[in-house]
């Protein structure tokens, strides 16, 4: 009975899965397309055609913004995979990477809209860089300078670089277990190849085509983020993604045909980037080649080692020098330029905001945690599917994993809102869950899926031999020897969760606030010390959730090592 209770719950899992991960993206994808090309009953629309494409492409500065689009997406992915690769090849399987990843690791629960708060208090004109030179300067005003809101997005594309090295450096990690790191290094140097020319000859492909596909996420993701772009990114014209929100939002319904119009033009924007991003890749590989079988050896790579750990430890510095600076303006008093610290300290401004925090914080946590379980529940039964089977999902099924994650939000989150508002529903709650859980599921997934996978099988053969059912075996045996890789993915979901801005404002239709909506809302009123505590919040939420991950297990198998999978 128990086996076949398992084996509903896992087939089960794998259909929900797939329609979780297939469904709201093609009728998302289509509830954008029908009014971009003028079909929209409910606001008069019934002839298709191309007139707002047309309208569209005649907006002042709208080549501007594809442009901006398509050149952040792109410099923002070329950087940190550079610096990954970089780093890995110097330093993988030295003290200095395992000691630098417990570093990089947090930096993963600090949403992109609070990595670019701390940067913006930073680097600002008013920012602490500027004061710490004011002195040597001779500076007693801010320096009339644009760096956030800069017209080439130099200062968005610096934060979003500073948020994706991490991720890639860590998904970088998970794959280098499948190459032979010593052995390949031992050749490499027997042939007279200096360590980081050896890592990219011989390691660095196979490394990149198990990461591939988070390549891609990175690049769509950054051609097409609206929240740092908000905060950080150009004004006039802004980025295409913060344009669209813009007609969104417009209180004239009929530029929501513009809007569907310019949301197909940005997942044409994505197409663009990730074709260039393929040719792009064909060209590094064979450059790559040609320099390996010209015999070009590179033995002094000092300067190259000194230059990607330098990128790597300027990134850390910067992300928690940020963070420490939204703790102190959320505390501040008067704190004038150029002062290295504040006056004074005081609670007003926690105690002021506590009073609207109650329910974007319930919102936040509740979407949060209710979103990650179904998505850790769904995982389990897809991974134990795969047990089940003996047969692990191929590139098709890694694919589709990412398939919400390479595809622009905008683009389908839009018309996944025009759904819901035709289909006459008044639960915004529940449509937010289930947008939120399209992007926390890949996550988790991911997240879960090695710990899983390298799960030592003859557990469960011991347990089926002493009489356990699979039931019984799956919940009193891997599940509890698993419990730290859960609550991790369960952790990195929530973090996740938290972050989401484009898909809550969209589906709320501002009728749900949660703490990252109103930091992003509040960051055109420059008040930095709301700006701080928002920002604050939003970084400790899912720290908060990633500690208990990290202690819980240790508490509740302190006496039994073994267990500590």
């Amino acid at each position: 009975m128990g086996s076949r209770v398992v084996a509903v719950y896992a087939r089960s899992a794998i259909v929900l899965t797939v329609a979780l991960l297939t469904l709201p993206l093609s009728f998302g994808l289509l509830g954008t397309l029908l009014p971009a090309l003028g079909y929209l009953p409910a606001l008069g629309g019934h002839d298709i055609g191309l007139e707002h494409f047309g309208r569209l492409l005649a907006m002042p500065g709208i080549w501007a913004s594809v442009w901006l689009s398509l050149a952040s997406g792109l410099s923002t992915t070329a950087i940190s995979v550079a610096v990954t690769a970089l780093f890995l090849a110097a330093f993988a399987g030295t003290s200095v990477l395992r000691r630098l990843q417990h570093w990089l690791s947090p930096l993963l629960a600090i949403p992109h809209a609070a990595a670019a708060f701390g940067l913006a208090l930073l680097i600002a004109p008013s920012g602490y860089l500027i004061r710490l030179a004011a002195p040597f300067a001779g500076l007693d005003r801010p320096p009339d300078l644009l760096i956030p809101h800069d017209p080439f997005g130099i200062t968005m594309t610096a934060a979003l670089v500073l948020k994706e090295i991490p991720f890639l450096f860590l998904v970088s990690l998970a794959a280098l277990p499948q190459v032979e790191l010593v052995a390949s290094r031992r050749l490499a140097a027997s042939l007279g190849y200096g360590p980081v020319a050896g890592f990219l000859y011989l390691l660095w492909p196979g490394i990149y085509r198990q990461i591939r596909f988070a390549v891609y996420a990175v690049l769509a993701y950054s051609s097409s983020v609206v929240d740092v772009a908000l905060i950080l990114g150009p004004n006039l014209p802004g980025t295409l993604a913060t344009r669209l929100l813009q007609w969104m939002n417009d209180p004239d319904l009929s530029t929501r045909f513009l809007a569907s119009a310019g949301a197909i033009l940005q997942l044409g924007v994505t197409a663009t980037a990730l074709v260039l991003w393929y040719f792009a890749e064909r060209v590094c590989g064979r450059a790559l080649t040609a320099l390996r079988d010209r015999g070009h050896r590179f033995p002094g790579d000092r300067s190259v080692k000194i230059a990607a750990a330098s990128a790597v430890i300027v990134a850390i510095a910067t992300v928690f020098s940020g963070l420490a600076l939204l703790l102190v303006w959320s505390f501040a008093g008067l704190w004038t330029f150029p002062d290295l610290l504040p006056k004074g300290l005081t609670l007003r401004t926690w105690q002021a905001a506590l009073s609207q925090l109650a329910m974007p914080l319930i919102t936040t946590l509740s979407a949060g945690v209710i979103s990650t379980l179904i998505a850790v529940f769904l995982t389990i039964g897809c991974l134990e599917r795969e047990t089940e089977t003996g047969k692990r999902g191929g590139q098709s099924a890694l694919l589709l994993l990412y398939l919400p994650l390479i595809t622009p939000q905008i683009t389908f989150v839009f018309g996944l809102q025009i759904l819901f508002i035709g289909s006459g529903s008044l639960d915004r709650f529940a449509a937010l869950v289930l947008v939120h859980l399209v992007f926390v599921l890949p996550y988790v997934f991911l997240s879960l899926s090695d710990a899983w996978r390298q799960f030592d099988i003859r557990y469960d053969v011991l347990a089926a031999a002493l009489g356990r059912s699979r039931l019984s075996a799956l919940l009193a045996v891997r599940l509890p020897m698993l419990t730290r890789a859960i609550f991790t993915a369960f952790a990195v979901g929530f973090a996740v969760s938290v972050g989401q801005y484009l898909p809550t404002v969209l589906i709320g239709e501002g009728r749900i606030q949660t703490i990252t909506t109103e930091a992003v809302a509040l960051a055109s009123g420059g008040n930095r010390r709301v700006i701080g505590v928002y920002g604050l919040l939003q970084t400790l939420l899912p720290f908060i959730v990633f500690a208990v991950a990290s202690i819980v297990p240790a508490l509740l198998y302190r006496n039994r090592r073994a267990m500590q999978v």
